[in-house]
């Protein structure tokens, strides 16, 4: 047969090749609405099966916690502890006993109680919108239970398999074996679902979202799985798989590295959970270029405190001693959900309230604690350097407030007599009106860092999540080129640093044309930390500003990328 490619949402800078095997659950409930009806007699039987399948599926859910603790880490087991309050969600619970009251068997209570909770969250946008996953993961173990099913072992999957399946849940990820496993593509899901988050941790190529054209790939096909690109080539031609590249295969350097005419170059890592602090030390990060401190409030029924927060912030100073710990303050809104937050439906929430237009209005609340744990860490840490950066701001009103913020909140705690030390301060520059302040903005702060992923967005008016204009969302456009060039110039005109934390960052292909353009610090996914330290280490920094200042002069995409290529 003929290559063909499709593609989805790339999940991990890694690729391979492997043999196809879909992993499709049975259901052991189909959707006819001819249940049967227990007698009145027998419902205290059914309600007692109920009980003894959740204590059951409390153990199992218990058992793969510890598991995927050991193997992966602690973040990311902990959804198994979300997964066991679903067993006791008071609605859901309320829903199972009043079916099986009305006289339906406890498999079918169980079916029916869950599927206006799944419902509810699969209306919902992204990262909210997966939980009907977990919820999909705690209603099939409890039909399973209830009804004696077989789980499928996705542990013993024959070696260099290749699973496709419309969804893997958090159950599902955990038991793929990354020493057999050669990667995997879904249906559905995106970058912030378990799937993709698990093939992270794993550095398991994975393409999720790919749509229904996957399962036209049929059972023992060959197919190669592109986490960095998305893409999924089916029946590959000898010269494609010949060229594949599987990952950097590069040593891991824990020393800085310089360029071979003398400029060191910082090279980071961008996290959101504590559990990657190790993953990104074990990798070689310099330090942390992007703390996402959303991860903190997302999958909770409340905010956290600031001593929750405090310790946070402390533990990823205390895990790189001698580096800096660049933390962005709360980033809500536009893609990023949180229920208890009551956020507005907004016709276009990337265009609306997000970022520090939460913190300064109706989150100034929770900004003013985040602000007090991080000025208590910035004093507390035994090590490291603290920086912390607003997102999303666009005008200098916004900045001045956000400062006077700070001032503030040192004042409370300077009357309270409890220590703190005011940290490095800085701007994500994001959106073309900070491109154009850059100047202005770097001369109150310290550094700026771009975050590629929405400059581009907003600079090339491409979404993106949409796939109608994907080739518009890219960072080698001319325009985002030049929007960082000014940044830079802006930023080391004003005596203050300047970082890149976007996606771009953790390219290695692209590390010279940002060595060029003059980023001092670059900071990216854990997993390409090695290959860019490499490559910085190899380049010359005059070569590189030659190949900078020919990309910039250059009209189209196409143009930029040949001068690259040509390299």
């Amino acid at each position: 047969m003929s290559e063909r490619t499709l593609t989805g949402t790339g999940a991990t800078p890694r690729a391979n090749v492997g043999t196809v095997v879909w992993y499709r659950p049975e259901s052991a409930l189909d959707d006819a609405e001819d249940v049967p009806t227990v007698d009145p007699d027998e419902r205290s039987a059914e309600h007692e099966r109920f009980e003894a399948a959740r204590d059951q599926a409390r153990e199992e859910l218990e058992a793969e916690r510890d598991q995927t603790a050991e193997r992966v880490g602690e973040e990311e087991a902990s959804v198994f502890d979300a997964h066991i309050q679903f067993l006791d969600d008071p609605q859901i619970d309320d829903g199972v006993a009043s079916e099986i009251d009305d006289g339906t068997p406890a498999e079918y209570a169980v079916r029916d109680a869950f599927a206006g909770p799944i419902e509810q969250f699969e209306g919902m946008d992204d990262r909210m919108a997966e939980r009907a996953d977990d919820l999909r993961d705690v209603r099939d173990r409890l039909v399973r239970l209830l009804t004696d099913g077989e789980r499928v072992d996705l542990s013993a999957l024959p070696e260099g398999a290749v699973v496709l399946a419309e969804r893997l849940t958090p159950s599902d990820t955990a038991q793929l074996d990354p020493d057999r496993v050669a990667g995997f593509a879904t249906v559905t899901g995106g970058r912030t679902s378990h799937a993709a988050i698990f093939a992270r941790s794993l550095a398991l190529p994975a393409v999720v979202g790919v749509g229904p054209d996957l399962e036209s790939i049929e059972e023992g096909a060959t197919v190669i799985v592109d986490g960095e690109t998305g893409e999924l080539v089916v029946d590959p031609s000898q010269e494609r798989l010949d060229a594949l590249d599987t990952g950097p295969d590069v040593e891991v350097t824990h020393e800085r590295v310089e360029t071979t005419d003398g400029r060191e170059i910082e090279v980071a890592a961008n996290v959101g959970r504590s559990v990657e602090l190790e993953g990104a030390v074990e990798q070689g990060a310099d330090g942390i270029g992007l703390y996402r401190t959303e991860f903190l409030f997302l999958d909770r029924e409340e905010p956290p405190s600031e001593e929750e927060q405090y310790e946070a912030y402390v533990e990823a100073l205390e895990a790189f001693p001698e580096g800096r710990v660049v933390v962005r303050t709360l980033d809500i809104g536009g893609d990023k959900q949180i229920p208890y937050l009551d956020l507005p439906e907004e016709e276009n929430p990337f265009l609306g309230e997000r970022g520090i237009r939460r913190s300064l209005a109706p989150d100034a609340d929770l900004f003013e604690t985040q602000l007090r744990a991080l000025l208590r860490a910035a004093a507390d840490a035994d090590g490291g350097t603290l920086s912390v950066m607003f997102p999303l701001v666009s005008t200098v009103d916004e900045l001045e407030a956000a400062l006077d913020a700070v001032d503030e909140v040192a004042a409370d705690l300077d009357d309270e007599g409890v220590a703190y030390t005011v940290p490095e301060l800085g701007v994500m520059v994001e959106t073309p009106g900070a491109v154009f302040m850059a100047d202005e903005f770097a001369a109150r702060v310290d550094f700026l860092s771009i975050g590629t992923n929405d400059l581009a967005q907003y600079v090339m008016a491409a979404a993106r999540e949409n796939e109608h204009v994907a080739h518009l969302h890219d960072p080698l456009h001319p325009p985002v080129l030049r929007a960082i060039a000014r940044s830079v110039e802006a930023a080391h005109d004003n005596d203050a640093w300047i970082g890149m934390c976007g996606e771009m960052a953790g390219s290695p292909e692209l590390t010279e044309l940002l060595v060029g353009l003059g980023l001092d610090e670059l900071s990216m996914s854990a997993v390409t930390i090695p290959a860019v330290k490499e490559n910085v280490s190899t380049l010359d920094h005059e070569r590189a500003t030659d190949v900078a200042a020919r990309a910039l002069n250059a009209v189209t995409r196409g143009d930029v990328t040949n001068i690259i290529e040509d390299q």
